[in-house]
């Protein structure tokens, strides 16, 4: 997948470049023909197999963030996944991160690659502030105040965040971003409860692609009405408002969910958050932040924390 990347951007110089640094972020949308600009991440520390060499690799390979855990729990720590109501299994206990999930966390800092703690249990998440000398991200997780999901973020959360001078970036899931909808998509998983439990059992144990699953989701939500895109601009709004607009981003999840709200199709529509946004009273400035201004202000920092500690 990695290569897939590489591959593409050597097809297409004219409109996407790699990115292994907040500098190349910026030199690619600032030079006189803007292009793209392409930043490796890995959602799951699965992928490093538990060694810390490949890990390394991964760094040298262009990856520059990396979700701990994803949806199940692997050798770093417990996953928010293991937590969901009503999930055979599901653990009684907030494990929170392992030994070996912490000196990841310490590598990480070291390399220069950001900490993602989306798809991470409360507790791995407390642990992995814990623990890092640089700001996180949650690249993909919205406010669990107005959507009770425990892939969502509590205030308390996002209060940490704050102090840790990282950014939370909303996911546009519908089943994250409205109440309502999770409402209605939990009671239909409830009343298909055997057919969706069998789909999520093989593609737990890796038989069946993650695709597969998703069009599974989707076909059996698609009479839900698809939340407004309100919902989403409130999720902003809450993170902004109990964290500060300095520490709130777009997470988007564009390839990995099962639903968007109303209006919002693909990257073309992004616009229209631009306007809800100002619309709702936010100064241009603060809307740059949360467009992307944030993310690449912790981006620096993770930089600047791997530098202090290579000297």
């Amino acid at each position: 997948m990695i290569d897939a990347v590489y591959h593409a951007v050597e097809a297409h110089p004219d409109e996407i470049v790699m990115a292994f640094s907040s500098a190349d972020i910026m030199a690619a949308r600032n030079a006189p023909h803007k292009r793209i600009a392409a930043l490796l991440g890995i959602e799951g520390g699965h992928a490093i197999e538990g060694d810390m060499r490949l890990l390394r690799d991964f760094y040298r390979l262009g990856v520059r963030y990396m979700t701990l855990t994803w949806a199940t729990s692997n050798e770093l720590g417990q996953s928010s996944g293991d937590l969901k109501p009503g999930r055979a299994g599901a653990a009684a206990s907030n494990l929170g991160l392992t030994g070996f999930g912490r000196d990841v966390v310490r590598e990480m800092n070291r390399l220069g690659m950001m900490v993602d703690i989306s798809h991470v249990s409360d507790q791995s998440f407390y642990d992995a502030l814990t623990v890092t000398r640089a700001p996180v991200i949650a690249s993909h997780s919205s406010a669990r105040a107005l959507t009770d999901s425990p892939r969502n973020l509590t205030d308390d959360m996002l209060r940490a965040l704050a102090r840790n001078g990282g950014v939370a970036q909303i996911n546009f899931n519908c089943g994250f971003i409205d109440q309502k909808y999770l409402d209605a998509f939990r009671k239909l998983l409830a009343e298909k409860g055997a057919a969706m439990d069998a789909i999520e059992a093989r593609f737990n144990t890796h038989k069946i692609g993650y695709n597969e699953y998703l069009r599974a989701l989707r076909a059996s939500s698609a009479g839900i009405p698809r939340p407004p895109l309100d919902s989403l601009i409130s999720h902003i709004d809450h993170i902004a408002k109990t964290a500060g607009v300095e520490h709130v981003g777009l997470g988007s999840d564009f390839d990995g969910v099962p639903c968007l709200p109303e209006g919002i199709d693909s990257v073309a529509d992004l616009p229209k958050i631009t306007q809800a946004l100002l619309n709702r009273g936010y100064a241009a400035d603060d809307v740059q932040k949360i467009l992307g201004g944030n993310l690449l202000r912790v981006f620096a920092e993770v930089e600047k924390v791997s530098r202090q500690g290579k000297q």
